[in-house]
């Protein structure tokens, strides 16, 4: 039962985030997929050839990162039953983003509570694409907000699901999809074709997990007191108001539990890139809001590690997996 393994590994993570004395798996497979950008892209191919090219190295990427996982699980093993068990918990526990994610939108909140408004700008662009070099006050906290409630699927929630269905090969897989898409799924002159199939494939990968979300998330907000059935309903009527068919999900959520409203101008290059607006909450919000958001993330990834183990021991009981 992979269970236990993935429970293990989300302590792992909670308790020791992303330790900078070992080399991590994602940093490792950015390093392939920058290798093999310099080596492939060709700016003088058609289009067909670009998107040909780069379903190529998104096969390669995934297919070796899991590979590579798989085959080190079984070596452990091979070894030592515990040592197998014992790698499998460390392997997944770095595809899992739940320390990492509250401590860097955490560093923004003190930054912001201190006044340093400059600082936070500084900080709140290690974990956003966007331009923040001329962010006001406001924008910096809901560019924090808006990546807190994103990346709650692909940093924490989608992770524990796919380590529950394919152990450690599978969640590491789903990493390098997440990664491949953050590095060349740009919808700019460069990576529009080379980069289509990583962006297709990210929302592929994130097509449930990111509907589930709003389940766990809904739950989240209902124990720790905020307005679970305003966070469905928000998400149903805003979800879509987002260029990704995912991200809106989890945003609309969050934006609708705590009466916030989200979305608007942001900046790529000094370029306005205009969006949907997400929820309706007409208050100003704060680094107080970064706080009750980082609350909840930490809620529903507990939330999500102990409904899976509900729905598992639901599944044994009745006889459909044993």
């Amino acid at each position: 039962m992979l269970w236990p393994q993935v429970a293990l590994a989300y302590v792992v993570d909670l308790a020791f985030g992303e330790p900078g004395w070992a080399p991590h798996p994602v940093v490792l497979i950015g390093r392939l997929i920058a290798y093999l950008d310099k080596q492939v892209f060709d700016e003088n191919l058609g289009w067909a050839q670009k998107r040909y090219m780069g379903v190529v190295v998104v096969t390669f990427v995934v297919g070796i990162s899991a590979s590579v996982t798989w085959g080190i699980v079984y070596l452990a093993t091979l070894l030592n039953g515990i040592a197998g068990f014992v790698v499998s918990i460390l392997l997944i526990s770095t595809t899992i983003a739940t320390r990492g994610l509250m401590d860097s939108a955490r560093d923004v909140a003190m930054s912001l509570a201190k006044n340093d408004l400059a600082e936070a700008r500084e900080k709140v662009g290690r974990i956003v694409g966007r331009d923040t070099e001329n962010m006001k006050r406001r924008d910096v906290v809901r560019a924090t907000i808006e990546s807190v409630a994103e990346n709650s699927v692909d940093g924490v929630i989608a992770p524990i699901i796919y380590a529950l269905i394919g152990g450690a090969p599978l969640a590491m897989a789903y990493k390098a999809v997440n990664t491949l898409d953050s590095m060349i799924g740009y919808k700019n002159e460069r990576y529009i074709d080379f980069g289509w199939a990583a962006a297709k494939f990210d929302d592929m990968v994130n097509y449930i997990p990111a509907r589930i979300s709003v389940l766990i998330l809904a739950i989240a907000a209902l124990l720790v007191r905020k307005d679970a059935l305003k966070a469905i309903r928000t998400a149903i009527r805003d979800g879509r108001n987002h260029a990704s068919p995912n991200s809106g999900l989890p945003e609309a959520t969050v934006a609708g539990a705590f009466g916030l409203k989200l979305g608007g101008t942001n900046y790529y290059d000094g370029v306005p890139r205009e969006s949907g607006f997400i929820g309706d909450g007409k208050g100003a919000i704060t680094e107080k809001n970064i706080n009750e958001v980082i609350w909840l993330i930490f809620v529903a990834s507990a939330v999500t590690l102990l409904l899976s183990r509900a729905i598992i021991f639901g599944l044994n009981y009745f006889g459909v997996v044993r």
